[in-house]
């Protein structure tokens, strides 16, 4: 970027240097006119060059590198002159302490539950009083709130109707949701339960332009380690994209696109549910053939369709 300012600086100067010198010291001849139109051609040649390489350089991704330490102290800093954030969620852990739920509470069940792959975003759904306006259960892979997680689970196996919502990041660790809530034990293996993937999928990373996509090696070597049957539900492009080492996180997007997107997702699966059709009967296709139980949602905002298919947009 200097380089190219730097040109475009050039650029000026030499055409106002060549104006100034045939202006006012130089004799009207043929070579003064010759070497005029060379300096103002080559001022304007850097000028132009300049502004383009200024223009490519917007283009090109550049690596924004960082630790996560220096993300509180900036926040340290901004507080310093804004005044403090009072919205911000304290760590996930700090939630783990033991908590006595009255018996009469888990005699009832809950109508669905959204399972998140990180405890963070489950903790964003819970402190937003998601799970009251949904009268939903909101859980985290990885057993979050501990506090609350066992007592939840046993409320949750005696809804034999129950609903559950998978809500991940366009990770490995994402797009390994569905299975596990499928096939491990601490949660619905041998129930014929229907699970709704809200996304996030690589695939809606590719339709979108707007993403914050992050690169790592870690995530490339986690990619490469997808269980087969997982690799099985994931295009040819989805499965290189991971393995490549990239991924979008959930966290990127901001508080109001997370609410609309699970929100959305919870109310055109009761739409259908409802008797609700679309506008083409079509789009009521699985787009899956195998009976596996597992529903992906296509939220279309545009044209308002409701349909059970294999999903290519994110809310």
């Amino acid at each position: 970027m200097i380089f190219a300012r730097a040109m475009q600086i050039l650029g000026g100067l030499i055409l106002v240097a060549v104006l100034v010198w045939f202006f006012k010291f130089s004799t009207v001849t043929n070579t003064a006119f010759f070497l005029f139109l060379l300096g103002i051609g080559l001022g304007i040649f850097l000028i132009y060059l300049g502004k383009r390489q200024l223009t490519l350089q917007h283009k090109i991704p550049q690596r924004l590198r960082f630790y996560q330490s220096e993300i509180i102290r900036w926040l340290r800093c901004w507080q310093e002159i804004n005044g403090e954030v009072t919205n911000i969620l304290p760590p996930s852990r700090e939630m783990s302490e033991p908590m006595q739920i009255n018996s009469e509470v888990t005699a009832y069940s809950f109508d669905r539950v959204i399972v998140c792959d990180t405890a963070e975003i489950a903790q964003f759904l819970i402190a937003n009083n998601f799970h009251f306006e949904h009268n939903c259960a909101v859980l985290s892979i990885d057993g979050y709130p501990e506090n609350i997680f066992s007592t939840v689970m046993q409320m949750l196996k005696q809804n034999p109707d129950l609903k559950v919502y998978a809500f991940h990041s366009a990770t490995p660790r994402g797009v390994t949701t569905i299975n596990e809530l499928r096939n491990s034990p601490n949660w619905f293996v041998g129930n014929n339960l229907i699970i709704y993937d809200l996304g996030l999928l690589p695939r809606h990373v590719f339709a979108s332009k707007n993403m914050w996509i992050l690169k790592s090696d870690d995530s490339a070597g986690q990619g490469r380690k997808i269980p087969t049957e997982v690799k099985e539900t994931l295009s040819k492009d989805e499965l290189e994209w991971l393995e490549a080492g990239f991924y979008v996180e959930l966290e990127s997007f901001s508080p109001r696109k997370l609410l609309q997107v699970v929100s959305q997702g919870i109310a055109k699966t009761q739409a259908v549910a409802n008797g609700y059709t679309s506008a083409s009967d079509n789009n009521l296709d699985s787009g899956d053939s195998s009976n596996d139980g597992i529903i992906f949602i296509g939220i279309d905002d545009d044209n308002r369709n409701v349909g059970f298919f294999i999903s290519d947009s994110f809310g």
